[in-house]
């Protein structure tokens, strides 16, 4: 199971409703990649079918549907997501218990 805050969602769907035409909602995943081995991805999904053929769970929250796959889900487990805006700047935070180590760069990471 995984988790946003309001604030995330809240900038998420602020993007969305941007876009020319709308996607049909986000999707989270993990890639492999990065100094520490994964790195997380944040896209809009496009077609919105992929979870008919049984790949992906969607979550729903507060109307923004949330695609993850499944290979996904398992390092996802547990994780919040949150939108911060700091002095140094802005962004989405995963809060991922699942997390052995992370990279200097803070972008990715090692279960």
């Amino acid at each position: 199971m995984i988790s946003l805050t309001s604030g995330a969602v809240s900038k998420v769907k602020e993007i969305l409703n941007q876009q020319d035409p709308m996607p049909s909602g986000l999707r989270i995943g993990v890639v492999g990649g990065g100094c520490s081995g994964f790195s997380y991805s944040m896209t809009f999904e496009k077609t919105g079918n992929a979870d008919e053929l049984g790949m992906d769970k969607v979550f729903n929250f507060d109307g923004l549907r949330v695609y993850v796959d499944q290979a996904s889900l398992l390092y996802l487990d547990n994780t919040e997501i949150d939108y911060v805006e700091t002095l140094e700047g802005s962004g989405f935070k995963f809060n991922n218990p699942n997390v052995k180590n992370t990279c200097g760069c803070g972008s990715s990471f090692s279960v």
